[in-house]
């Protein structure tokens, strides 16, 4: 038997990568380059517009904080206001209460008959 050598034909020989694609190395990374730019750029706004967003909520914190001490502050002046207002009611009634105990024993002292239900 006879040896035979194989020849590749044009058909099977191997190309080279330039030859494969049709689109050069350098447009595929300009590309690839402006595909990551546009990311960058997108989240460069994201992160500006979280940025903004942070702030509005910081200073609706502060709003807030503020209201909170106000409220506390009026609450207090209320507080102490119910006290004096109790205190004075208190006064009042300890008062009547005495005025009605001597209008009672100058009744009983000249010796009238009060009926105890009214």
């Amino acid at each position: 038997m006879a040896s035979t050598i194989a020849v590749p034909s044009t058909q099977t020989k191997p190309r080279h990568r330039r030859e494969a694609s049709a689109v050069p190395e350098s447009e595929v990374l300009r590309r690839r380059n402006e595909e990551l730019e546009k990311e960058l750029k997108k989240s460069i706004e994201r992160e500006e517009k979280m940025r903004e967003e942070l702030n509005k909520t910081w200073e609706r914190l502060r709003v807030a904080e503020e209201a909170e001490e106000r409220l506390c502050s009026q609450l207090g002046e209320l507080e102490a206001e119910a006290v004096d207002q109790a205190r004075a009611y208190r006064t009042r009634v300890l008062h009547l209460m005495d005025q009605l105990s001597l209008a009672q024993k100058l009744l009983q002292s000249s010796s009238l008959a009060v009926p105890n239900s009214l």
